[in-house]
């Protein structure tokens, strides 16, 4: 009979980081929560090819980066965000340029390739 696989709890930057995270917005405790669900489980290779790649290396951005980086640039913009209508013209204009800077940055295909190697390299390839 094989032992079931146990993964080792949380430590180092990634528990410090989601430490830190927490309380911030009931959303951002979800998103710790799913993050935490995926370091702790108890993978096969195919299941973490497959994560990382939905993580961070879909060559067609479908993947949660790519879904972090459109709802910056969705809470960074007036029209979709409410919350900034209030604020100065400029500061809107500034604001949503940011919102739109950060999306083009994290949309950038350089920045999803290790994600996606991950996948070759676990078969080999």
């Amino acid at each position: 009979m094989t032992a079931p696989v146990t993964t080792p709890p949380l430590t180092g930057d990634l528990a410090d980081c989601l430490d830190d995270l927490a309380r911030v917005h009931p959303g951002i405790d979800q998103i710790r929560n799913g993050i935490r669900t995926l370091a702790t489980a108890a993978l096969t290779p195919d299941q973490t090819q497959t994560i990382a790649v939905t993580l961070a290396g879909s060559p067609d951005g479908t993947d949660v980066l790519t879904a972090l980086a459109h709802l910056i640039q969705h809470l960074a913009t007036p029209d979709t965000n409410p919350a900034l209508r209030d604020l100065p013209a400029d500061w809107q204009k500034t604001t949503q340029r940011h919102g739109e800077a950060a999306a083009f940055a994290l949309t950038d295909p350089d920045l999803h390739q290790h994600a996606a190697e991950i996948a070759a390299a676990i078969e080999g390839i």
